[in-house]
């Protein structure tokens, strides 16, 4: 794990399930090569837990804060703090 690694776990609320929200957001965290999980929030959020340098997790989250993102996002609030190391992808779940 590289020192500037960082995790970002974020909970995502607005029209974000049913609209290929998880697939795209898995497809933009591989295209930046993180690692972590997404999946929908019971509450109809999606909550996501992603991995990997500082420059790459704050592209992702100025994506998801962006008109590029799927759905409608209304509000995306996330806490950076040290990552784990724990994942070996960026997956589905749920």
């Amino acid at each position: 794990m590289e020192a500037d690694t960082v995790r970002v776990t974020a909970r995502i609320s607005g029209m974000v399930q049913g609209v290929g929200f998880r697939y795209w957001t898995a497809r933009k965290a591989d295209e930046l090569m993180l690692t972590g999980t997404v999946r929908n929030a019971p509450d109809g959020s999606v909550e996501l837990v992603a991995e990997g340098s500082v420059e790459r997790v704050e592209r992702f989250t100025s994506w998801l804060n962006s008109p590029q993102a799927p759905g409608r996002v209304e509000n995306v609030d996330f806490q950076v703090s040290e990552a784990t190391g724990e994942f070996d992808d960026f997956r589905i779940v749920g």
